[in-house]
């Protein structure tokens, strides 16, 4: 795993634990959001908490994210390291 998606999954697992409450060690990249009781509003709630912390905008996609591995692919284009390494 390379550095940049050592940051992007740590920054989502921060994002999850807000929301569920499911230890950080199963929430690798195929853990299914489903499995983690992450329904259709939690998600919504959870990508405008990650955009707020990267203060970005998420891009619209078609495909809804179904594991947390499709979430670490979907915000790791919009982490800027440097910032990402001081916030944390």
């Amino acid at each position: 795993m390379s550095d940049m998606e050592n940051l992007t999954l740590n920054l989502v697992q921060q994002a999850l634990s807000q929301y569920v409450d499911v230890p950080v060690e199963r929430m690798t990249l195929d853990a299914q959001l489903q499995d983690l009781q992450i329904d259709s509003l939690t998600l919504a709630e959870l990508l405008f908490e990650i955009e707020d912390r990267l203060n970005v905008e998420l891009a619209e996609t078609d495909v809804i994210p179904k594991t947390v591995g499709d979430l670490v692919r979907l915000v790791q284009p919009h982490i800027d390291p440097d910032q990402f390494k001081s916030a944390a």
